[in-house]
């Protein structure tokens, strides 16, 4: 879908004013109360600023001049050693008080941990009512049911010795998306056995799936109970691939899902005891509905078998872009074309970045949110300093620049290395809308030079397409088989492979010196050669998100594939997997 004609190219001199005063107001209300934390009173990267602002602390002009100027560019190795101190031997209350922001946080996040290095923690502090974002499973519906894939596991419980002497308190480390549903549930971590029984009015599964934590049962339970409901109209999955995963073991257990619908039991899964009797509180026999489904057949059984299924669905909620874009084929296929694909947004683990603009493509296009924290700018290739982070108004439609988040959180223009591109800015407002590109971090770095995200993602895709079959999902690894060092694509696919597959590596050689010139000179030079693609066995990459998620300990939903793989252990495993080479 192409940018609406209301989108601006420009913002006018009124609006680009409305809008900076705007966003002058939001950062004071973010750094004002956080430059007292001990992160920002002690952190040698903002003493610069300590130092600016100590003669007339008062002066919001010079306030907000003073953080533009020498508030500069941060990482995650900033905040390590203030994080640390959650994690102490005997913990007390007075020691992490105020630690990155004022009062004591609601629980400490953990990211994604897509590069394959440990997971980045983080404090996330309760925010003034009107600013607490709802999680993206938080579906409602007025009609009908939804599916939301949504969990309330935790890594672990950190305790905190209280300063008044009381039960220590419990500070749960999970995702974000666990968190924020438990901040707006109120729900304390010590009663999430007391909560077993519950089911939340318009889902289709039970509150107790929430706290299964075996990535495959986690995954069957729900396609159960979404299969015994004909009334589905949404479904939520943070990440695309997650519903292909779902599809995979519905594939394989068809026969069996059937007839625990019919007779009304759960099957015998990994890792669910705890919730078993919930469970089958729950689950009643339903011979009519199992009937229908047995005449339906699996997944494979028909193209758009997802309304044939549950002929009321209107709504599929997920990421369908960045290393999600490869299933996206197969996911349409699934769905059929009456059914909408929506973004839930666009979000790191830090902060809530954007919204869908409703008014260009919702899937893909995201009006920049101004809820969790201030989104800055730094152009691609721009010097790292202050000076060259940019505020929404100073931006340029058709640029692309990395977000940099100041958050209420109490992080000081973060880094996240994503690109994205402007696409215009919002009329109501001046808000920038963006598309997401890739990961700056993600590029691949071979002697020629480097290759990024979206071209090898571009490449393969493109020669899959024409000559191999539907992508499931792949990485990219460096081949070290033979010199010059090339990259090697390892894909899973759905259904037979064409039959002119292996002409798919010179499509992708071709394709990828059309898109990257170094490349092409590198190749003529003979520090580059063709790319290798190597096919492992259906449900590989469903077992490596499930491995994945339980080495790393983080939640079922947030599990991602990076494009380009770097991790040697996870690289051998897939290798070891490998049916076929083209």
């Amino acid at each position: 879908m192409s940018a609406p004609t209301d989108l601006l190219d420009s913002l006018s001199a009124e609006l680009a004013q409305q809008l900076r005063n705007h966003v002058d107001q939001f950062l004071l209300e973010i750094i004002r109360p956080n430059s007292a934390s001990h992160f920002a009173c002690s952190a040698r990267e903002l003493a610069p600023f300590r130092k600016a602002v100590a003669g007339d602390p008062s002066n919001d002009p010079e306030f907000l001049r003073s953080f533009r100027e020498f508030v500069p560019l941060t990482n995650y190795e900033a905040y390590r050693p203030f994080v640390s101190k959650f994690f102490a031997t005997a913990c007390k209350e007075v020691d992490v008080e105020n630690m990155l922001a004022p009062g004591m946080p609601f629980f400490l996040s953990t990211s994604s941990a897509t590069s394959g290095k440990a997971p980045k923690i983080l404090p996330k502090y309760r925010p003034p009512p009107q600013y607490l974002r709802q999680p993206i499973h938080a579906l409602s519906s007025s009609a009908g049911s939804a599916l939301a894939t949504a969990s309330v596991n935790y890594r672990e419980i950190v305790n905190i010795e209280c300063k008044n002497g009381g039960a220590p308190m419990k500070l749960v480390v999970c995702s974000v998306g666990s968190g924020l549903r438990r901040m707006q549930m109120g729900w304390d971590v010590e009663d999430d056995y007391k909560r077993l029984d519950l089911w939340l009015p318009g889902q289709t599964g039970p509150h107790a799936i929430a706290l299964v934590n075996n990535y495959r049962s986690f995954l069957l339970l729900h396609a159960l109970f979404a299969l015994a409901d004909p009334g589905m109209t949404s479904m939520c999955f943070l990440f695309a691939p997650l519903f292909i995963s779902m599809m995979q073991y519905i594939e394989d257990e068809w026969l069996v899902i059937v007839d625990c619908i019919k007779k009304g039991i759960i099957p015998d899964l990994e890792d669910i005891e705890h919730a078993r009797p919930a469970l089958e509180k729950h689950f009643v026999p339903n011979p009519l509905r199992a009937a229908e489904l047995q005449a339906i057949g699996p997944p494979s059984a028909k193209a758009n078998w997802a309304v044939h299924v549950w002929p009321a669905l209107k709504t599929f909620v997920s990421i369908t872009g960045g290393t999600a874009a490869a299933v996206v084929p197969k996911v349409m296929h699934v769905l059929g074309s009456s059914v909408v694909i929506r973004s839930p947004g666009y979000s790191s683990s830090e902060c809530g970045i954007g919204l869908p603009y409703d008014k260009s493509d919702p899937s893909t296009d995201f009006k920049i949110l101004m809820m969790d924290g201030l989104i800055e700018f730094l152009e691609v290739s721009s010097d790292e300093t202050p000076q060259s982070v940019l505020s929404p108004w100073e931006l340029v439609a058709g640029r692309h620049y990395e977000p940099i988040l100041t958050t209420r959180d109490g992080l000081w223009r973060y880094r996240i290395h994503d690109i994205v591109v402007v696409k215009g800015f919002a009329p109501e407002d001046g808000l920038p809308v963006v598309s997401y590109v890739e990961r700056q971090d993600g590029q691949l770095k071979l002697s020629y030079g480097t290759s990024t995200e979206s071209d090898l993602t571009s490449a393969i895709l493109s020669a899959a397409k024409l000559y191999i079959g539907q992508v499931i999902e792949f990485v990219v690894v460096i081949d070290e088989r033979d010199m010059p060092l090339t990259f090697g694509y390892i894909l899973e696919i759905s259904g037979e492979i064409g039959k002119d597959a292996h002409t798919a590596p010179q499509y992708a050689l071709e394709d990828h010196m059309a898109s990257n010139e170094k490349y092409r000179i590198g190749i003529g030079a003979g520090k580059a050669r063709k790319p290798t693609i190597r096919l492992v066995g259906k449900g590989t990459f469903a077992e490596f998100r499930k491995l994945k998620c339980e080495k790393a300990k983080i939640a079922i939903s947030q599990v991602k594939v990076p494009v380009v793989l770097y991790d040697q252990p996870s690289k051998e495993w897939l290798l070891e997997r490998v049916i076929m080479e083209l």
